[in-house]
């Protein structure tokens, strides 16, 4: 089992996302940010370099989070922007791999991966995502935002030739080995969990869900 090494592009990942997609990604992770802001305890799975949890942070001042990365550097950027604008004491960081994390049982009512479940195999998800899922309370929230290609649309071969350019560009440049996306809504939804937002922008290349822990009756987008 490997894993990509997303030190080499941790400092140069912000630019070179706002030049190729400008701030398309940003509103993708924060369209349903509204949504979430009566959370205290959230876990974030590969954030990056911080800047949504920052926001998370500014607009939950009780909130507190646990942070997963397996990249270093990653998390020495994250921890600098949330010790400037929100105080250290309010987050807890933890350098590993996700595929072996464990999370802490208890209060956990938000869980965040933004362009994060599309570094995995389905095989991998299958086993994580079920674990993350039972250690959080009934009810939780779970942010996703990811590429996605569009059924029946005239996006959906553009789409599937940039997806095939990022793979390959995140393989050269950090070893990644899955080369296509995951069926992350299977997994999920095997997992227990309900679809209850979902925004689609830049023609359906990009998707924003609020998926919902347990079996409560799911709302239309």
């Amino acid at each position: 089992m490997s894993t990509a090494n997303f030190n080499r592009v941790a400092r140069v990942y912000r630019w070179a996302e706002y030049l190729a997609f400008g701030h398309a990604l940003e509103r993708c992770r924060s369209r349903y940010l509204p949504e979430v802001g009566h959370c205290r305890s959230a876990l974030v799975l590969g954030d990056g370099d911080g800047r949504f949890l920052s926001r998370l942070l500014q607009q939950n001042t009780a909130m507190t989070a646990n942070v997963v990365d397996s990249s270093a550097s990653m998390l020495a950027l994250l921890q600098r922007r949330v010790d400037r604008e929100n105080g250290q004491h309010r987050v807890a960081l933890h350098h590993a791999d996700a595929r072996n994390f464990l999370p802490p049982v208890g209060d956990c009512d938000l869980i965040v991966t933004h362009f994060f479940l599309d570094c995995f195999t389905n095989a991998e998800l299958e086993t994580l995502v079920p674990r993350i899922a039972s250690k959080v309370r009934p009810g939780a929230l779970w942010l996703v935002s990811e590429f996605n290609i569009p059924a029946n649309s005239p996006m959906r071969l553009p789409a599937r030739i940039i997806i095939r350019l990022l793979y390959l560009a995140f393989r050269l440049l950090t070893g990644l080995r899955p080369t296509h996306l995951p069926d992350q809504s299977a997994t999920l939804i095997s997992a227990g969990l309900r679809r209850i937002r979902q925004h689609p922008s830049l023609g359906g290349l990009l998707v924003s869900e609020l998926w919902q822990v347990g079996t409560l009756p799911a709302q239309h987008p």
